[in-house]
């Protein structure tokens, strides 16, 4: 990136041209990343993630400034629905790329026509821009502030639909030039476009075969969502990988008896009907590494959802990318993918080095809390954790690390010295190399993260929500010993999510019968981030949740607040229908 010198003396810039365009307004910045789900509104433009600095704001029509996206996949999507309903913002300025809000530009430039400047500057240029409120000039590579902002700006050109400059020197196979031609339709064509457009933001030379897909884009975040499905379908869309979909917007074999809206159960079923058209299969769960197809060590996947791509890379040794919604369904449509990123031995090497003990009477809510608190340290980085080699978390305490890594971090992977499998110690996980930055973590500096996670004032409890993401089977085994032979208050809902295989293995092994005996509400199919009433009782005002995810992203989503805790103190408030906020006996002491 280059600087015309200071920004403030000479308020022009120039930087790297993510997406081409022409646009001017007011600039709303940050210096921290933002996930657009969960963190924007897409009927709004108003920023609802209530622990972001930008909380509030509305984006609309303002050339917007943050370092980089983070958390879920689905910000795409979001992107998408944004741009088609007139709430987007006129620009986007990064300090990194970003692929998963950049994605969203371009599959609404390919595929409807519409668009908006996306332009990455670099961290230095990024920490030297004017404060918010500044106008602001976006045409090409240029970015240019205040007084030197013209009177007019040029039109923006007609949207550009081809693969990009990186296209004829990349190294593709017969078979992908026959896609691009559109020899196998209009849909692969299409997705190929888009592949390769993303290949150029990355900087990939070759393409490569993936063995499975899994599918984030399936979540309907509105009409932009369906409509770019049904065109896929429309245009003779098929798979051409074995691939499963996430969770869905609503339970889809009862969400009429759930009492859900037919305005949002019906376009909710008709989404993911057109994946399952595509050749989908029928799983809905947002924890495909429950499934008996996850993949093994080594293997090369396109995987969205951003637990299920951090747990991936980082538990299993799978290798994916943090795809965003829509590029994940291209790719499976092709078979192909950029070779780059996490898909390459030097992309999982680790920069970030955090030492962190665990206290030793921590419950199960370590886990989570050290997550959320990893991924804030983190931001683009991947870390590897020291300090954790004799504590043996398991599968269930791994994916709530990775869950709630995944909520505050833009990174694709983890690393735990001794547990995870590519970091038999920390300089394996390095690659033999120092780490760029270290950390230590204090127990005060997770008192400060279970503060944020633990934010209601209030005592009483109407809802505990259990299962994201998704429970296993071992979770729900954990959850009956803990109900068995007692009663929820009557005042208080108790709500699990899982997926259908692991709701039917869970009904064969009696756990099913004892939570429903105990009074608790069993949703497959979906899951929390998508849920709102009257799943969520309409007189909650405050509920509580074991998942640091769900805790970042309820407030935002559903405008409650969260009590946090492990999953007997969930138990135990549930049957109590309060909760004092405190810490822990084993974090304050």
């Amino acid at each position: 990136m280059t600087v015309s010198s200071d920004v403030r003396a000479l308020p022009v810039l120039q930087g790297r041209s993510l997406v081409e365009g022409n646009a001017r307004g007011s600039l709303i910045s940050s210096d921290t990343g933002l996930s657009f789900w969960g963190g924007i509104d897409p009927f709004s433009g108003e920023v609802i993630d209530r622990h972001h600095p930008l909380s509030g704001k509305i984006i609309t029509g303002h050339i917007l400034a943050i370092p980089s996206g983070r958390g879920s996949c689905t910000g795409s999507s979001v992107m998408l629905e944004l741009i088609l309903n007139g709430h987007a913002p006129a620009g986007l300025i990064l300090a990194e790329p970003d692929e998963i809000l950049t994605l969203g530009v371009l599959v609404a430039e390919v595929v409807f026509g519409k668009s908006f400047p996306v332009v990455c500057i670099g961290a230095e240029a990024f920490a030297a821009l004017p404060e918010s409120g500044t106008e602001v000039c976006m045409t090409g590579k240029k970015i240019r502030f205040g007084n030197a902002v013209p009177a007019e700006i040029p039109q923006s050109s007609q949207a550009d639909t081809s693969p990009g400059p990186l296209a004829g020197s990349m190294k593709l196979e017969l078979r992908d030039h026959e896609m691009l031609d559109g020899f196998h339709g209009k849909a692969a064509q299409v997705a190929m476009q888009l592949i390769l457009r993303i290949a150029a933001l990355q900087g990939a030379t070759e393409l490569i075969d993936v063995s499975q897909a899994h599918i984030d884009g399936c979540i309907y975040t509105g009409p932009a969502s369906l409509r770019f499905a049904q065109q896929l379908v429309a245009w003779g869309g098929k798979v051409r990988v074995p691939t499963t979909l996430n969770s869905i917007s609503v339970d889809k074999r009862k969400w009429r008896e759930l009492g859900v809206d037919a305005g949002l159960g019906e376009p909710a079923s008709a989404l993911g009907d057109a994946y399952l058209n595509m050749g989908a299969r029928v799983s809905f769960t947002c924890a495909p590494y429950l499934l008996d197809t996850k993949p093994a060590r080594g293997d090369q996947i396109v995987w969205a959802e951003s637990n299920a791509v951090v747990y991936a890379n980082s538990v299993l040794g799978a290798r994916t990318l943090k795809y965003p919604d829509y590029l994940d369904i291209c790719i499976a449509l092709t078979g192909r993918a950029p070779l780059t990123g996490s898909h390459c031995d030097n992309g999982r090497l680790a920069t970030l080095h955090i030492e962190v003990q665990k206290p030793d009477t921590a419950d199960d809510a370590f886990y989570p809390l050290l997550g959320y608190h990893t991924g804030l340290l983190a931001a683009t980085e991947i870390p590897v954790i020291t300090g954790l080699e004799n504590a043996a978390p398991d599968s269930d305490d791994l994916k709530a690390f990775g869950a709630a890594f995944a909520t505050t971090s833009a990174a694709p992977m983890f690393h735990i010295a001794g547990v995870t499998p590519e970091a038999p110690d920390a300089a394996t996980a390095l690659g033999g190399k120092a780490a760029k930055r270290h950390r230590v973590v204090s127990a005060d500096d997770l008192a400060r993260s279970w503060r944020e996670l633990d934010s209601s004032e209030e005592t009483a409890v109407q809802l505990i929500s259990l299962g994201n993401p998704h429970f296993s089977l071992t979770e729900c085994a954990k959850l009956a010993g803990l109900c068995a032979q007692r009663k929820k208050d009557p005042q208080t809902a108790l709500v699990v999510t899982m997926g259908r295989d692991v709701n039917e293995q869970a009904r064969a092994a009696g756990y099913i019968s004892t939570l429903e005996a105990f009074g608790a509400l069993i949703v497959t199919d979906t899951c929390w981030c998508m849920l709102g009433e009257p799943v969520i009782p309409q007189k909650t005002s405050t509920l509580m949740t074991n998942s640091g995810k769900y805790a970042h992203y309820a407030p935002g989503l559903v405008g409650r607040k969260v009590h946090f805790g492990s999953l007997a103190d969930c138990v135990q408030a549930a049957c109590s229908g309060q909760w004092p906020r405190s810490l822990p006996d084993w974090l304050s002491a």
